[in-house]
């Protein structure tokens, strides 16, 4: 009896699960197949559902466009590396400094770091701007690149949970055998909290390589804009009344997800290696 409730409990669960992967899927597919539409379909807005049109040479000519779509990947790859870089630099030394170093006040500084995650973005947005030019920043990816070297409040705080469960004892072996601050940072705690550092990787891609508003703010010359904001650069291009380019617009917005989708499937084992540690962390 418990046997068939179990199996009649999991054909239920996988047929709920279905519906709704094939509902979120659905998008998905239908960009797909403008992507691989022809662009005598693209202009009569024919477009179906499922793909009956397979142009795998929309791929290649969107490069080939006088946007010039090699520059804005290769720009959407600088963005992301520096600032996965200077997040998970940043963000962890300074997680390291509320975690394990003694101040007074340090309880209180965390605090003022965790209410700045209640400021939305639109309150610092025009003060940033006014900032970076000032140091003569617009029209370049630094205003998009040096505050992530700044770290990230919800960073700081993931990261300082994940160390503050690391015995001290560690602490006090290394220090016995010579090693400051800064060498139990680097070889000890960095090497043992290697899940929290790739979620915070994926995070901060995913946020970065389809980030629109900040390049939109701070970018004016095409050559510098990355793939994001190319894509919405190429479905504006168009003249008054003439059909924009679809299908090129989907295999771009394509090329913003993919590589997404593959960085999260291959970090996905030390995403649930993070959540089960961190969530074990919470139980204790």
């Amino acid at each position: 009896m418990n046997i068939n409730i179990k199996f009649h409990d999991k054909v239920l669960t996988y047929s709920v699960l279905t519906v709704l992967a094939a509902l979120l899927g659905a998008p998905l597919l239908y960009v797909v197949s403008i992507a691989l539409a022809s662009d005598e379909t693209t202009y009569m807005a024919t477009f179906t559902f499922i793909p009956k049109e397979f142009h795998f040479e929309n791929f290649l000519k969107i490069f080939q466009l006088d946007l010039n779509f090699s520059r804005f990947f290769l720009n959407s790859l600088i963005l992301v590396t520096f600032a996965i870089i200077g997040q998970v630099l940043a963000s962890s030394m300074v997680a390291y400094g509320f975690a394990r170093l003694r101040a007074p006040g340090k309880n209180i500084l965390f605090m003022i770091l965790l209410s700045t995650m209640m400021i939305p973005g639109e309150v610092t947005m025009i003060p940033s701007f006014v900032i970076f030019k000032y140091l003569g920043w617009i029209n370049t990816l630094l205003p998009l690149i040096v505050p992530n070297f700044f770290s990230n409040a919800f960073n700081v705080f993931l990261l300082r949970q994940f160390i503050s469960r690391l015995p001290m004892e560690l602490d006090e072996a290394a220090q016995i055998d010579g090693l400051g601050y800064f060498g139990i940072y680097v070889r000890i705690i960095l090497p043992l909290i290697k899940p929290a550092l790739i979620a915070i990787a994926i995070f901060t891609f995913t946020w970065n390589w389809g980030w629109f508003m900040g390049p939109l703010i701070y970018i004016n010359d095409f050559e510098k804009a990355p793939l994001a904001l190319g894509v919405q650069i190429l479905s504006a291009t168009s003249s008054s009344g003439q059909v924009p380019p679809w299908n090129l617009v989907m295999v771009g917005s394509l090329l913003l997800i993919v590589p997404m989708l593959v960085v999260f499937f291959f970090g996905q084992k030390y995403m649930d290696e993070f959540g089960v540690i961190s969530g074990s962390s919470a139980i204790k």
